[in-house]
């Protein structure tokens, strides 16, 4: 029997129980749901918004960062922030002190881990809530520090990551309301006469977080990839640091400040969330990482490091949570919508110069070629068809810009360098140059379009490495069964965050999902339309598996949230 449990308050539970309701019915269905409206139009968001916007963001232009100055600092400030677009961004931030930022972190959480989950969550929607009526402003920042298009630096930096971190929070309510505050244990017995004499006990059920969450942030996506992790880690009880990539901090110091005012405002320690900037090359992730007060982290970047974490910090008993590096491919087998399908792939190819840990990487096809609603196509006539519809979407520059955004390193742009040198190595053709394409607002901007080159499937060597941003591979297979079997096998080895499929056969079809299944990557199959390999969808898509190399975790299932508190259970006779 199940006691009657205390029913929690908190004025942000009352403000907030209907959504609350909304959001777990939504995790449960899978079906679309969005908190916040993706289109920046001043109609949704109000005349204003967008000047309002540009202007909180350049007021943090040359300055230094003093709100966050109520942290713990050693005193010293750390900033190195270069826009991707060109101008220098010219913000300071006060360094934590890491010492006394864990401790205040750790003092915080009693109080948070006694509120409750439902009163957590409420706070965390009205925290998600709040950054959302910035989402202007960090629009701005998002574009300025990961070189990303400002429409999508809206929508994937604003909207959508609020999405995700709704997701998170939806998802760690449901996982710990699973369990009862108290219920009476009753277990059928007789005594020494063989009377009917249960054995009653009192038994209750108390949450506990692991302790100091680590969010290590990433440059391309800097809230997108952060939020689920933070709110995943607020809404189980656990205090969270944010090391933010140095090359973009500007958007989670945001983020940061928002959260530390709402907690304040709803009577908790603004301790509870903290930032840790640090300068370029200063190791500082490494440093937190080995500190025995972080029980959690979550990681989004390079494989090196995510595997240092995965195998070093796991070691100790850290949960880690990592987003790395992978190899994402799609087969093509036939279609019967060619235009849509060449059309799709090139904006897949496209969308923000491949700098996106979904973008497609290898186009497997068969060299026979593939049948289509046009005829039979060859494999170099699929290549050039492909390049064409590439050259149709980037051929204006003024609009290809919007697409492409800005190239965010100088590995990046070494990539699309070095085409025809990987083609001459691997004995294969460049059916399209990157090019570079001038800004016409910033002339400071490297911006590349894709590129494609043509390799024999016998080349793993070239195409099982990452060519991360606008570089693609066509791979000449011997058949569609050999092109799913390279899917699988890569996929398997060297991971994938997504892949898709091509054909009008049913059988193909069959076999494709089972190669995905094999390798354990998402597939998408026959998408012609205004849905893309690249997206995801909060609330219904599951971003990444955890069942692959290219990450250990995915956004959001149960196994993001549920082992970031644990059950301590006391009980007594009644």
């Amino acid at each position: 029997m199940t006691a009657p449990a205390t029913t929690p308050t908190h004025p942000l539970l009352d403000a907030h129980a209907g959504v609350l309701d909304e959001i777990r019915q939504a995790l449960a269905s899978r079906g679309w749901y969005s908190r916040y409206p993706e289109s920046p139009s001043p109609r949704v968001y109000g005349e204003s918004a967008a000047a309002d916007g540009l202007a909180a963001h350049e007021a943090h232009l040359n300055t230094a960062y003093a709100v966050l100055s109520t942290q713990p600092t050693d005193g010293s400030v750390v900033g190195s922030e270069v826009s991707p677009y060109g101008p220098t961004l010219g913000v300071t931030y006060p360094a934590l002190d890491v010492d006394a930022g864990l401790a205040a972190a750790r003092a915080a959480m009693p109080a948070w881990r006694d509120a409750g989950p439902q009163v957590r969550a409420a706070v965390c929607v009205e925290i998600v809530d709040r950054i959302n009526r910035r989402s202007f402003e960090i629009a701005n920042a998002v574009m300025h520090t990961s070189g990303q298009p400002f429409v999508m630096s809206f929508q994937a930096g604003g909207p959508h990551a609020q999405d995700r971190a709704i997701e998170a929070i939806a998802a760690g309510l449901v996982e710990q309301e699973r369990v009862p505050t108290s219920v009476v244990w009753e277990k059928p017995g007789r005594d020494r006469e063989g009377n009917p004499a249960p054995t009653r006990m009192q038994k209750d059920y108390r949450l506990v977080p692991r302790g100091v969450a680590l969010v290590i942030g990433c440059n391309t996506f800097p809230t997108w990839n952060a939020y689920p992790g933070i709110f995943a880690s607020l809404v189980t009880g656990n205090a969270v640091v944010v090391k933010p990539h140095p090359r973009a901090v500007l958007p989670l110091a945001i983020s940061v400040e928002v959260a530390r005012e709402v907690l304040v405002e709803a009577g908790f320690d603004a301790a509870l969330v903290q930032l840790a900037p640090e300068a370029d090359g200063q190791g500082l992730a490494r440093t937190l990482a080995e500190r025995d007060e972080v029980a959690i982290i979550d990681y989004t970047g390079g494989p090196t490091f995510g595997a240092w974490l995965e195998e070093s910090a796991a070691a100790h008993g850290t949960l880690v949570y990592t987003e790395k590096a992978g190899l994402n491919s799609i087969v093509v087998d036939s279609t019967d919508d060619l235009r849509g399908m060449l059309g799709n792939l090139a904006f897949s190819l496209t969308l923000y110069s491949g700098q996106m840990c979904t973008a497609p990487q290898n186009v497997y096809v068969p060299e026979g070629g593939i049948d289509t609603d046009e005829g039979h196509l060859g494999f170099d006539e699929l290549g050039d068809r492909l390049a064409a519809a590439v050259g149709r979407l980037t051929g204006d520059d003024a609009k290809a810009v919007e697409l492409l955004g800005a190239t965010v390193n100088d590995q990046v742009r070494s990539n699309a360098d070095s085409l025809a040198s990987i083609a001459e190595d691997a004995g294969g053709r460049v059916v399209l140059d990157s090019r570079r394409v001038p800004h016409p607002a910033w002339p400071d901007a490297v911006v590349r379009a894709p590129g494609l080159v043509a390799v024999d499937v016998a080349r793993e060597d070239v195409y099982t490495q990452e060519c991360f941003g606008p570089v693609g591979f066509l791979i000449r297979t011997a058949s569609t069964e050999q092109s799913l079997a390279q899917l699988a096998d890569t996929v398997r080895e060297h991971g994938a965050m997504t892949a898709a499929v091509y054909s009008t056969s049913e059988a193909v079809l069959d076999a494709a999902r089972d190669a995905a299944a094999e390798g354990g990557v998402a597939l998408s199959e026959n998408l012609t339309g205004q849905i893309f390999v690249n997206q995801t969808a909060a609330f219904s898509d599951f971003h990444g598996t955890g069942a692959n190399p290219a990450a250990n975790a995915a956004y959001t299932d149960a196994a993001f949230v549920a082992n970031r508190f644990r059950v301590i259970t006391s009980r007594r006779h009644v």
